[in-house]
């Protein structure tokens, strides 16, 4: 993992271009607890995933190819709208997921696995293209990475009931797009491996996470 070397100096804050990070990562990986825990430290507000509310969901795990379309299009326009909210609002923000990950790794598994027509995925790429236009991209991406088998502890731990159908060859599926992605991604980015690390419950874990973000925030901002 590659990190800027500078480190935060008394009284030093991030460029006032710095309008939000992102937390990105598969399923289960821990981004809505690292959104909430990084919004504390920062004193950041938290734009998080829609899920608990997600009319879609249950269904998709039921029953993937007759709502995979339908799933994404809500997730899509969600994250559209946050992001304009972030961007129109003043402050700092901490996104738990971003709108490129709708694409570049849930639609297009969707598509690779046949679970979505060539015909929706095309309409869904046109629609993101023009979405994206009026979007900029976080100041940071942290991507948190997971092995399979990490993910599957902890979506068995929060014991979402429509979580229990998901598959480990899906989960390994989107592992793999993940990493192609990242490799990818253009702009700043921080890769930080979180099988050895419990940063929920361990308040030294989550110390080195905020010390590994600080450094990049304040290295290349300032």
């Amino acid at each position: 993992m590659s990190i800027d070397k500078k480190i935060k100096q008394p009284g030093t804050s991030p460029s006032e271009d710095l309008q939000f990070i992102a937390v990105a990562g598969n399923i289960g990986a821990g981004k809505s607890s690292l959104t909430g825990l990084l919004a504390k430290h920062f004193g950041w507000k938290a734009f998080y995933e829609s899920v608990d509310d997600n009319p879609y969901l249950s269904d998709f795990y039921e029953d993937m190819r007759r709502w995979s379309f339908n799933l994404q299009i809500y997730f899509l326009s969600s994250r559209f709208r946050h992001q304009k909210q972030m961007l129109e609002q003043e402050g700092r923000f901490v996104q738990d997921r971003t709108i490129y990950e709708d694409v570049e790794i849930f639609a297009k598994n969707l598509h690779n696995m046949g679970l979505m027509s060539d015909r929706d995925f095309a309409n869904y790429e046109a629609l993101f293209e023009e979405m994206t236009d009026y979007l900029e991209p976080p100041g940071l991406l942290i991507y948190i990475r997971a092995q399979v088998s990490t993910l599957v502890d902890q979506i068995q731990q929060r014991g979402r009931d429509y979580e229990n159908t998901i598959r480990i060859e899906y989960l390994e599926r989107l592992n793999q797009l993940y990493e192609d992605w990242i490799d990818r991604y253009p702009h700043e980015k921080l890769i930080i491996d979180t099988d050895d690390l419990d940063f929920v419950n361990n308040k030294e874990d989550l110390g080195q996470i905020i010390g590994l973000v600080e450094q990049r925030l304040f290295g290349l901002f300032n």
